[in-house]
């Protein structure tokens, strides 16, 4: 199936799409969701990393405070 059958087809046409079409439909669907969710998880582990490391520079900052007899 050509890409501009594809995009010329709409759910509200009142038409069935075909087997091939469906077919084509949901696989790009599910393309974008995998890519979408590899984003998302890439953004979560970033964010997490940079939370992670300001956590590690506060509590060290505390720790080092209270060594040095700063309580």
């Amino acid at each position: 199936m050509s890409e501009q059958e594809l995009n010329s087809y709409r759910f509200l046409s009142g038409q069935d799409p075909t087997d091939e079409m469906l077919y084509a439909i949901m696989s790009e669907a599910r393309d974008a969701a995998i890519k979408k969710a590899e984003e998302a998880q890439q953004k979560f582990e970033a964010d997490y990393e940079r939370q992670y490391e300001q956590a590690l520079r506060i509590w060290g900052s505390r720790i080092d405070s209270m060594r040095n007899g700063n309580y």
